[in-house]
């Protein structure tokens, strides 16, 4: 079926910021976690499994925090879902195989660098100046 849990929004708003952030230097995850308002021990979860994964690295230590391993052009928005919440559709028929290939098709062809522009984007059209 169509299931996607926390695990791949939170993944994702967390992925967001740090690539807000810019750069290769490691970003704590207590201010990923707080940027976003996201538990912190949820997040760890998470960001060990994209560890794992090659999507991310690690740097312990005072100057530590995580960055990413691959481009986040390089990142499609459906292996994060799929990696944290199994095969988007799997086992559905019918209608619903249907709806998870068009949903899967929409995730796949979104990176994580289009989701860091697509905020980018929002945040200037509600900035006003005087």
């Amino acid at each position: 079926m169509l299931s996607i849990t926390t695990k791949s929004p939170y993944a994702l708003k967390a992925l967001t910021e740090l690539g807000r952030q810019g750069g290769d230097a490691p970003v704590p995850i207590g201010e990923l976690a707080r940027r976003r308002d996201i538990p912190v021990q949820f997040l760890e979860q998470l960001f060990a499994v994209l560890r794992r994964a090659g999507m991310l690295k690690s740097q312990r230590g005072v100057k530590g925090g995580y960055a990413f391993a691959k481009s986040p052009s390089e990142i499609t928005v459906l292996e994060i879902v799929e990696l944290l919440d199994g095969p988007l559709g799997g086992g559905a028929e019918g209608i619903f195989a249907e709806a998870a290939a068009a949903a899967a098709a929409v995730l796949r062809q979104t990176t994580v660098a289009d989701i860091v522009e697509r905020e980018k984007r929002e945040a200037g059209v509600a900035m006003y100046y005087i």
